[in-house]
């Protein structure tokens, strides 16, 4: 990255000079600055401190080819022509006529499903609630047939396969109702041991055979055209995965009801006033920001593990490396050894500190700091308009946002 901004820095100045831009050159400020690297450290430490950044097993966007989390932002969707798949879950302990037919467009997920869900005033399926059905291809799985409001009974057959490892609503659901969450994905892509005979192929490849097998063994029932909404990467135009990966994340609903309420009170201003509908909307419905990437480069994430301890939930946060061996050796002895998080910190973590990074936050004394703060308005594209919902959030927690007014 420090190598394309020596390259490509001077073009993009060029560039924003003739688009009429007016400012002062001598601020350009780097996100890799040394004192803006040394802001997101203290942010990411206090953060941390008080309680709101954590590691944890989660569900994520997971880019296979780029082999890294992918922000909610910068996952495009588009609808694309697809196929529905109709197939036959057997009954446990019941006849050959007694079967539920589900309908997915990701067949390939089915040796995840933990559960097969109906409508519990769906009449069609009420006498199998309760009862367990039979995973297809998976020597005889049997998952729990349950009940749940939230299915919709138009869709398809009204029957759901729950696959928690790789679908968003059925991780919420399963969160809910504590059922297990399977993974049967590789993070290249590829089906991994969960999988049976389909291990070590490519996702959409077992799709294909799957669907074929399925057939033969009389369990595929029909297919169907069907109009699908992809998840797809900014960065290499890849579908995304919905993967269970061990990440570090940022506890946002305690922050969302205060930013909420700023627009409510008038302490923030979203010009124009109708994109204050999306804005409410993606607070209200706000989920875990998910910080981590696994890329060669940006800010690492400044946590340090001890060589040789297989647990890596006992781990140490410091703002560099000799603070980070004086703290292992307090807490484990001198003769310790220690590693860095290998991970880095999503960019926009560094951008919603910039309107005061750049200021020399966190001396709050700083003749910058004193002199230009606070901001009264910011200008962005449309497209940043919930990225900068993450920047006040972190304003508002820092305590230095005193008046920026204006959004547009």
């Amino acid at each position: 990255m420090l190598v394309s901004q020596l390259r490509y820095g001077g073009t993009i100045i060029k560039q924003i000079k003739r688009l009429g831009a007016s400012c002062d050159w001598t601020r350009e400020h780097f996100t890799l600055d040394e004192q803006l690297s040394r802001a997101v450290i203290e942010a990411f430490i206090r953060l941390h401190d008080k309680g709101l950044i954590y590691q944890g097993s989660y569900l994520v966007n997971w880019s296979p080819n780029l082999q890294t989390a992918v922000s909610d932002l910068e996952v495009e969707y588009s609808e694309e022509p697809g196929t529905l798949y109709y197939i036959k879950y057997r009954v446990a302990g019941g006849s050959r006529n007694d079967f539920l037919t589900i309908a997915t467009t990701r067949p390939e997920t089915l040796f995840a499903d933990v559960a097969v869900a109906v409508h519990p005033k769906d009449d069609r399926y009420s006498k199998y609630i309760g009862r367990m059905a039979i995973v297809p291809m998976t020597y005889g799985r049997h998952v729990p047939i349950i009940s749940d409001r939230h299915v919709d009974k138009d869709f398809g057959t009204g029957v759901l396969k729950i696959s928690p490892g790789h679908d968003h609503s059925d991780y919420f659901l399963a969160r809910k109702l504590g059922l297990p969450i399977l993974n049967v994905m590789n993070k290249d892509g590829t089906l991994n041991k969960v999988a049976g005979l389909y291990c070590g192929l490519d996702r959409f490849e077992v799709r294909k055979k799957l669907w074929s097998d399925l057939e033969e063994t009389g369990l595929a029932v029909k297919k169907e055209p069907y109009t699908l909404r992809v998840p797809r990467s900014q960065r290499g135009g890849e579908i995304i995965e919905p993967l269970v990966s061990k990440q570090w994340f940022v506890n946002m609903e305690p922050l969302a009801e205060k930013a909420l309420r700023a627009v409510e009170e008038g302490k923030l201003t979203i010009i124009p006033e109708r994109l204050e509908k999306i804005y409410n909307h993606w607070l209200s419905n706000i989920k875990d920001w998910c910080i981590s990437r696994q890329l060669w480069w940006g800010h690492r994430i400044p946590v340090w593990y001890v060589v040789g301890k297989k647990c890596e939930d006992d781990y140490i946060v410091a703002k560099h490396a000799d603070e980070a061996l004086e703290k292992a050796r307090e807490k484990y002895g001198k003769d310790v050894e220690i590693y860095q998080d290998p991970d880095v910190l999503d960019t926009w973590f560094s951008s919603a500190l910039w309107p005061f990074s750049t200021l020399g936050w966190p001396d709050t004394s700083s003749e910058d700091f004193k002199r230009f703060y606070p901001t009264t308005m910011l200008e962005t594209g449309f497209v940043l308009l919930l990225i900068f919902t993450s920047l006040y959030l972190l304003l508002y927690f820092f305590k230095v946002y005193v008046g920026l007014h204006n959004q547009m």
